[in-house]
């Protein structure tokens, strides 16, 4: 793989993975709109170890107090002592994806990544965004997730191993609509995300594995897409949850919309 390929891919499955357009769309259809190779499953490892890198570099000092918090044992007067805790909301939240993986993986990854039906994701996820986002009066931060919210939130991205649905777009809708604020909203789809993204991880590389390991021509595209990725993951967190300070989803609602339509008409005027 041509090594401003790798780059460019890194950058754009950081950009979309964080930000509600679909990183597994854009990344599929990326090779197909400019006529590259797929790069198949080498890079895809890089890709996503770059992303939980990004992720985990950001969020680190949250996942050592969640960790301290997991296992502290409360007084009986701490008002916060009958809260769940929130590493095991995480967890729990994580048990709808890690069925949809185990069941749907196999169409996930192949007789559902059609142009057609990504490009009709992009557009019905968008409407739930807009949706979700003119009806968000939250004030409900992170630490105001119940069991409910989490498992809501988690069937939600489970939804997201279709093609084109975004994990983030529909776990912050979600969230939004159950009285979070925007910013804990991304914060929490962000939190859920990293052990989704660890498992994909580890099941890229064990595939790897049994399929032989990295052959040397790939080694410096690795090492770009994991290094680009990551970096350009923690940029794109950063700057997602101060944008949500002040601003809506429409930017993003309409942005689907419109590559959405460019998808599904560019494969129809190739099908003729």
């Amino acid at each position: 793989m041509p090594l401003h390929q790798a780059l460019v891919l890194a950058v754009i499955q950081s950009l979309t993975e964080f930000l509600p357009i679909s990183s597994t769309a854009h990344l599929a259809l990326t090779p197909w709109l400019l006529g590259w190779r797929d790069p198949g499953l080498h890079f895809d490892i890089a890709l996503h170890l770059g992303t939980l890198a990004g992720l985990t570099i950001y969020f680190w000092r949250d996942w050592l107090s969640m960790l301290r918090e997991a296992f502290r044992r409360s007084r009986p007067e701490d008002p916060t002592a009958r809260r769940p805790r929130l590493l095991w909301l995480l967890a729990l939240g994580t048990l709808p994806a890690v069925a949809a993986g185990l069941l749907f993986d196999r169409q996930a990854e192949t007789t559902w990544r059609t142009p057609y039906l990504m490009g009709s994701m992009l557009v019905l996820v968008a409407g739930l965004m807009y949706w979700a986002d003119r009806r968000a009066r939250g004030r409900r931060e992170v630490e105001d997730v119940r069991l409910a919210d989490a498992l809501r939130i988690g069937a939600a991205q489970a939804v997201a191993i279709v093609p084109g649905v975004s994990r983030s777009g529909i776990t912050i809708s979600i969230a939004l609509l159950l009285g979070l604020t925007r910013p804990a909203a991304a914060r929490f789809s962000f939190l859920l995300s990293t052990p989704a993204l660890a498992g994909a991880a580890l099941k890229a590389g064990w595939d790897l594995h049994r399929a032989g390991g990295l052959p040397p021509e790939m080694q410096g595209a690795f090492l770009a897409g994991v290094l680009a990725s990551a970096v350009t993951g923690w940029l794109v967190i950063a700057f997602f949850l101060r944008f949500l300070r002040a601003h809506t989803l429409r930017f993003f609602v309409y942005y689907r919309v419109v590559f959405g339509i460019i998808v599904i008409a560019r494969a129809v005027f190739l099908r003729h």
